[in-house]
């Protein structure tokens, strides 16, 4: 007889990297290690490796219109989570299938530029993300340089991401995981999570020569597969910091490149 264990299902809404290090790659791995079925819409076609994007190719509207209806239709997610979006009509699209009554929780990664410097969102897209899909969210996880971009000031220290974060939750009406790793003279990569009501300052030490590709996708999709698993947005947060912390403690390397191990610690399980 099969051994059926029933698993709760993600959806992630992103674009694919063929490196495997972030993207839709990123987030079925981190899905499946934390337990939960992973299924996906992909926005984009990228050539890219840990070095750098070489190429991007937008997927039409329709597609990822069918992909999410597909999902739905049979494997109802109990959580989303969004990354690459890349144009406005992809935005619109998305945000006009997912703002429905009895919506899962949706965690928001606003992708613009990656570390390499290539833009992953068009200039004329921001709008329609703060308009039509960042006030669906529960949570949005922008970087600093992200958060600089939708608050519209700049963030040299925690006091600043404090204020950011308090700012982008009136702004959009949703809890807020801004990320402080490129914050500089800090010895801890601090992130400040602000819900309106509670305030949680997240720390961890530095992990220095290892490569941090994906780590934005990583973390924002472990905080979607522990919403999908039945917890409650804050300690979802604080799980997902402690997996991506791992992630990157206990890296691996292939070729010339280290890759997160999103496999680390089997008792995140229990």
């Amino acid at each position: 007889m099969p051994c059926l264990k029933t698993l709760p299902c993600a959806l992630t809404i992103a674009g694919s990297d063929s490196g495997g290090g972030a993207g839709i790659q990123a987030d079925l791995k981190t899905f499946a290690a934390l337990g939960v079925h992973g299924t996906s819409a992909i926005t984009c076609l990228t050539a890219q490796n840990p070095k750098g994007v070489r190429g991007i190719q937008a997927g039409s509207v329709l597609i990822v219109r069918q992909q999410i209806e597909a999902v739905f239709d049979e494997l109802p997610p109990a959580a989303v989570k969004t990354g690459m979006l890349y144009s406005a009509r992809i935005i619109e699209v998305v945000a006009s299938l997912l703002n429905r009554p009895k919506a899962p929780p949706l965690v928001v990664d606003p992708v613009m530029v990656a570390t390499s410097g290539a833009r992953l969102l068009k200039a004329g897209a921001i709008r329609s993300l703060c308009n039509s899909l960042l006030p669906l969210a529960s949570l949005i996880t922008p970087n600093l340089h992200e958060a600089e971009i939708l608050a519209e000031r700049s963030l040299k220290s925690v006091e600043d991401m404090r204020a950011a974060a308090r700012t982008l939750h009136q702004r959009f009406g949703c809890a807020v995981l801004l990320k402080g790793g490129h914050l500089r003279g800090l010895r801890e990569a601090a992130d400040i999570y602000y819900d309106g009501r509670q305030e949680l300052l997240l720390c961890a030490p530095f992990i220095r020569g290892v490569s941090t590709h994906g780590t934005g996708c990583t973390y924002s999709a472990a905080i979607a597969a522990w919403l999908a698993r039945g917890q409650p947005l804050p300690q979802a947060v604080q799980r997902a910091k402690e997996f991506i912390t791992g992630a990157i403690a206990c890296a691996n390397q292939t070729g010339r490149h280290g890759v997160l191990n999103c496999l680390w610690r089997s008792r995140l399980l229990d």
